[in-house]
Order: C-alpha cells, then structure tokens, then sequence
C-alpha cells in the first residue's frame, strides 16, 4: 500500500488488522490498517488524524513512537516501531507475580513513560499489561491515545464503552471526562496484579470489575492484603477524586527511591526466566537467515499459544516467535529502545536482490529474506503492538506539505529512489551515473538533543535541522538524540569527495545505524573530524557531510556532541 510492503499479517484487534512491513533504511515496523466500517465514517477519520498527529508528538524514554500515518486513503493506517519485548500480560500469565523490586522499578519507568504521554497534551486511555512491552533495557509503552479516535464510533456501533474494563479509571467507567488522572488509575491497578496477581477489585467478568470501579466513590478497593510497603502507592494511585492522585513524576520519585535502585539500571531488574525469554526474542529479531521463498500472499498469523484471561483486550500482534521458527530477519536498530549492546554494520544477507521501485512509489522498502521473516515472526504467537496496522504507503497531510517545502532550492527533481540499506546503495561504479551539483559545502549544524527526550531530525536534501515531528519519517536521513545518533539512510565513510568515491563510500563502507554517546567520544570515536560521510538521500540525490568541528557536550547527562558540518549534495543522472 502507498509505497510500505506487506511482509505478512501478523495481528488483529478491535481497531483492524497488523502487518509487518520495513522503512528505507530497512527497520521493522508494525502497520495497523483501520477496519473498513470505522474508516467509512467522516467524523472518525478526523478524530484518528487529531489523534494520531498529537502521538506522533510524544517523545521520551520507555515510548514506543507513532512513525508515520495516513487518514487519506479508502483504510487509515498508521506504524509503529517494532520491539522484540515480552507483553506484560502474557509475562505474568507464564512467571507469576514479579518481585517487588521490579515491581516497583516497571511502574517508576512507566510513569515517566507517561509524564512524556501527559506532556503533549496526550491522555493513553488504555494502559494495562498487555499495552506494556518488557525489555532488557526496561519497559515500553505501547498504543498511547490512538483509542480515543474510536470512541464515539465504536459506542455507536456497539452500545459499549472503547478501553478495557479491568483497568479503567471511575470517570471512565461513567462515561465523565477523561484526563492524564484516569492513567495514573489504570497504573495502580496494573501495580497491584504485577505484585500480587490479584485485582483490587476482585476476578470477575470485565462488565462487573467495570461495575465495581464505577462504584469506588462509595465503596473503595480493599488494599489491606497488599504488601505493606506498595499500598500508599496504590491508595493515592486509586483515589476515587482524580485530583488527589499523584503525577508521574512523584510515582517515579517514590518508585526510585522503594526500588532501592535507579530506575534505568536494567542489570538483572527481572527474575531469570523473564529475562532469559526476553533474550531469546531479541536474539531472534537480530539473527540473519537466508531466504527460504518469498511469499506470494500475506501469511495468516499463529494462534496465539496465550489466551489472556482479561476479557475485552484485543488480540496482540506477534513480537517475535514464541516457538521455535525456521528463520528470523537481519539485524535492526529498536527505534526507541537503545541498548548497551555493541553496534557492528548489518552483515550482507546471502544473495537475496533489492526489490525494485516502482514509478510513484518512493517509500518502498527493501524486501531481504521476506519469506522467511513472516514465517520467524508469525510462527509462535504475539507482536505486541496496539494499533492495528496496515501497510498504507501514503503518507500523512502533514508529511505532503513537508514535502513540498523540502524541494532542493534549484528546482532541480530529485533523482530516482534507490532502496536503503547495505544492500541497496547506489552502484555507481556498476554503472557508470553521473552527477549534477545541487549545492556545495553548505553550513550545517547538526545539534544533539540536550533535554530528556528530545531529538532532532536531519533532512539533507534542503539541508536543515528541526525538532522530532517536523520533519517527515521518510524525509529524514539522519536524527540527533540526547543520548544516540540514528541513521535513517545508510552512512558511509568516503576516502574523497568526488560524487563516484562518496557513492562507492555509502555502498561499500556502512557505518552502525546506531551510535550510542559512548560510540561519539574519545580515541576510538566513530566519527571524527574531517570525516566524510556519504549517503543516499530520502529524495535519492547524493549527500556528503564534511565534519569540519565537533563541539563536545558540556552537559553531565547528555553526552551526544554537536557536530558543526558543510553538506555537499548531488542530482544522480544514470
């Protein structure tokens, strides 16, 4: 659809369907298509575009990011990043209650998920286990404000309520306004059934649990049977007046300091079964495997071999297998989740072809080891991404009007796209293209972001800097992190700056797609002055960015440095 490659369907919900497709620079992401019957409906198109503009604005640790969507087109869509994490739910449903240390250390990192939810103007409305991914660098939010949209639809259409009953807040349950105070309920909730398995409202049905919190400015929970030292936490979460609960940053705060550690110290903060499954769906996510076939129709997914006992969640879409599969797909970068790992370039893939772009379609990804990747990722259970996904190619409104504002100021078109990745880089030795000088050693500072959560995005083609949100996904090469650098398009180092080194450079010579602070300091930088770094560009011009200086960060927690930079760029003539 619109550019994004159906790899295979790999979930269903409430709100539609889940798909597995990949971006330029060949990162996974999850594609939810929005059901036909909701898309028909003009006020939910616009209430979804609202929506999902207002979560593409949310930034932070702990978050896993809206990239792209469309409101356009006969099905809305929109992707998400992929994961390889383990649901919360199903976690609990294997293991059992987790020790109060983590207990304490999950609710801490998922208020501050949400105090970056709250902060751009965005209230979840679904928080429960199964919308939490368990990483070994900590949990993800997952499906921030996306319901919203579907409210007055789905209450229409069903006579019911959009959300999970066992983790709404009382004004929710009334059908009253809803605020960022309903989330900190739900996280109550959730922190009681992590510590303990029991709901604080007893192990009905969802409609009688729903009944009971609705019920809670008369009869509040009985929380006596909860460990002495989580229950003031979940009596000021569960207070029936929303203006008596605390905020995320007074949860986190309480939650440091009962966890006995800081909250992003990840070394061992789950029991070893949990965190041994987290690893095999992480290695399985990063293992390169050679093609089997490629699939001439998009695979039904497994059934899932969890069945939540929380009625009314939707069906989760499949992270990574839970059983033993055949295959898994080449290693990527999680686009929210850094990691300590070390970051080596992607190996080559056997001989498996970039898939060819078609006329129009600019935002194909390239397809390597498709066949075998739908097979990994559906053969055992459930992605967990909350948003039902399809691959729409279109992009967003917004996106067409970055686009035609970030034209290179010539006028000059933009050259054919070449697919991303290390096996999709220009051929220019191949095939001989020539070059046409768009713009030469233009100044270009490339800023890290020097706030919790922040980051800037690099467009080349124009070339200019702004804030994550303003510059489209798929006009970016390049973002600058407050504690990594991301590389959209693959990098190379070029030994020259004539056009036919530089494209020789991005085929032949990648850099990580990935480069943590600790990657950008010292002897053993990754990048250092005088580089040359080359790249195909998102428009499919030839981009060289010179490091003329590199200015340290002086902040003690955000480390990324501040490159100052001259960008040649060149028109690719075949």
């Amino acid at each position: 659809m619109a550019g994004y490659r159906l790899l295979a369907k790999i979930g269903e919900g409430g709100m539609g369907s889940v798909y597995l497709s990949r971006t330029r620079g060949n990162q996974p992401v999850a594609l939810k298509v929005i059901r036909r019957e909701f898309a028909q409906e003009h006020d939910f198109r616009a209430r979804f575009e609202h929506e999902v503009q207002a979560a593409r604005r949310v930034q932070g640790y702990h978050i896993v990011p809206v990239l792209d969507h469309d409101t356009s087109g006969d099905q809305p869509w929109l992707a998400t990043a992929f994961v390889p994490g383990l649901p919360l739910d199903e976690a609990l449903a294997a293991h059992g209650p987790l020790p109060l240390p983590a207990v304490f250390q999950l609710i801490g990192c998922t208020a501050q998920a949400l105090h970056s939810v709250h902060a751009a103007s965005v209230v979840h409305r679904d928080l429960k286990p199964s919308n939490i991914l368990l990483g070994s660098n900590g949990p993800w939010v997952i499906d921030f404000g996306i319901a919203r949209a579907t409210d007055t639809t789905q209450l229409t259409r069903s006579g019911g309520f959009i959300g999970t009953p066992q983790y709404m807040s009382p004004e929710h349950a009334l059908g009253r306004t809803v605020t960022p105070a309903t989330d900190i309920f739900a996280l109550g909730l959730i922190a009681a059934v992590v510590a303990t398995g029991r709901h604080p409202y007893g192990d009905g049905s969802g409609i009688s649990i729903a009944a009971s919190i609705a019920n809670t400015p008369q009869q509040a929970p009985d929380l006596s049977r909860y460990p002495d030292a989580l229950r003031p936490l979940l009596e000021r979460c569960l207070a029936a007046d929303p203006a008596q609960r605390p905020l995320p940053a007074e949860i986190a705060e309480l939650c440091s300091t009962s966890a006995g550690r800081k909250l992003r110290d990840f070394a061992d903060w789950l029991p070893e079964t949990i965190a041994a499954e987290i690893t095999r769906r992480e290695h399985l996510a990063q293992t390169p495997v050679q093609p089997a076939y490629t699939p001439t129709h998009t695979p039904e997914p497994a059934r899932p071999t969890y069945a939540p006992t929380h009625a009314a969640a939707p069906a989760h879409p499949a992270h990574v297998p839970t059983q033993n599969a055949t295959g898994g797909h080449p290693p990527f970068p999680m686009y929210e989740a850094p990691t300590s790992a070390v970051y080596t370039p992607p190996p080559a893939i056997g001989t498996a072809a970039p898939v060819p772009v078609a006329a129009g379609r600019r935002h194909t990804p390239l397809l390597v080891g498709a066949g075998v990747l739908a097979v990994a990722l559906i053969a055992g259970g459930s992605w967990y991404a909350t948003r039902d996904d399809d691959n729409g190619g279109r992009t967003s409104a917004g996106d067409d009007k970055q686009k035609a504002a970030d034209q290179p100021k010539d006028g000059a078109a933009p050259a054919a796209q070449q697919p991303s990745g290390s096996a999709a880089a220009p051929q220019a030795s191949a095939i001989g293209p020539t070059y046409t000088e768009v713009y030469k050693d233009k100044p270009l500072k490339l800023l890290a972001g020097r706030e919790f959560g922040k980051v800037n995005a690099v467009d080349l083609d124009f070339p200019k800097v702004a804030p994550f949100g303003e510059i489209g996904w798929k006009e970016r090469e390049l973002e600058m992190g407050f504690e990594d650098v991301r590389l959209s398009t693959t990098f190379g180092k070029s030994k020259g700056t004539t056009p036919e080194l530089c494209a020789d450079a991005a085929a032949t010579n990648p850099i990580p797609e990935r480069l943590p602070s600790s990657d950008l300091s010292g002897a053993a930088s990754a990048i250092v002055q005088g580089d040359l770094l080359c790249t195909v560009t998102s428009k499919g011009n030839l981009a060289m960015v010179k490091i003329v200086t590199i200015e340290p960060s002086t902040s003690k927690q955000y480390k990324v440095p501040t490159y100052l930079t001259e960008v040649t760029l060149w028109k690719r003539q075949p």
